[in-house]
This record gives C-alpha cells, structure tokens and sequence, in this order.
C-alpha cells in the first residue's frame, strides 16, 4: 500500500468549521468526473458500509442510523479502522452535498485503503429522498446542516 499523506488534499487551510470545510470543497483538486459515484437512489444500506465524513457538528445534528463517522481531517490517521471495517466491502462516502465526500473517495481510492464510492448529493439528497436520520439531540428532531 502507498504511503499516506497525513491530511487529504484541499485540507491544509481548515480550521475545523464547517465553512470552511464547503469551502474547501470548492477548490478544483479533485475531477468529480474521476471519482465513483452512486446516487442515493440506487444505495443498499443493507450490507453497505456509510461513511459519514462531515464534522461532528453536523453528525450529532442527524445521520444515517448505520453510518460511521469520521470526519474528513481525521480521515489519514484513522484509516487503518476503515480498512478494517470494510473487509471487502465497498465503501460508499457521505457529507452534506458531495464535495467532502468526493474528495475522500477519490484519496481512499488512490491510497488503496478501501474501495469507495461517493453518494452524490449528500446527506442533503439522503434526507429528502426520506432516508431514516438520527441525531444526538434527544430535545430536537435530527436535521441535516
């Protein structure tokens, strides 16, 4: 396996907010054309292993009840677990709208680490398609930021 880089690409400038985490998404390092995609539509969550790789601000605000969460900054060091999880399982990448995820499937995928695929559209997409969410709240319904 390829030497891993200790922070994905487009990554260096965030402080930790979400801001500017969209806004890291925006920067043109990644083809989106390049990275495999599947739309909620045709996502099994039955055997599926989710990757949620948004901050754990928007996790704890709502998520899919079965995904995994490792946000996009912590995604090289945390790798190894990933990996394991997946036991040759693909692994379908989430955030908000597809930025984030796009740019960690396309960094998981050319580090070798698992086979991943991006969910376009998000969690965003997730939630108006009337996928299930759950958040950490127990005093507001789950929402997605």
């Amino acid at each position: 396996m390829p030497s891993m880089p200790t922070r994905v690409a487009g990554t260096a400038a965030c402080d930790g907010s979400r801001a500017s985490h969209e806004a890291a998404c925006d920067d043109e390092a990644v083809n989106h054309s390049d990275v495999p995609t599947v739309s909620v539509e045709q996502l099994s969550t039955s055997d599926a292993v989710l990757l949620d790789v948004r901050e754990s601000d928007e996790w704890a605000a709502g998520h899919a009840p079965s995904a995994v969460h490792i946000p996009l900054g912590d995604l090289p060091a945390r790798a190894g677990e990933l990996a394991e999880l997946a036991a040759d399982r693909p692994v379908y990448v989430v955030c908000r709208t597809g930025g984030r995820s796009a740019r960690a499937v396309a960094w998981l995928n050319a580090a070798g680490v698992v086979d991943a695929v991006n969910v376009a559209g998000g969690m965003k997409t997730w939630h108006v398609q009337g996928r299930p969410l759950v958040g950490e709240h127990t005093d507001v319904p789950p929402e997605v930021l």
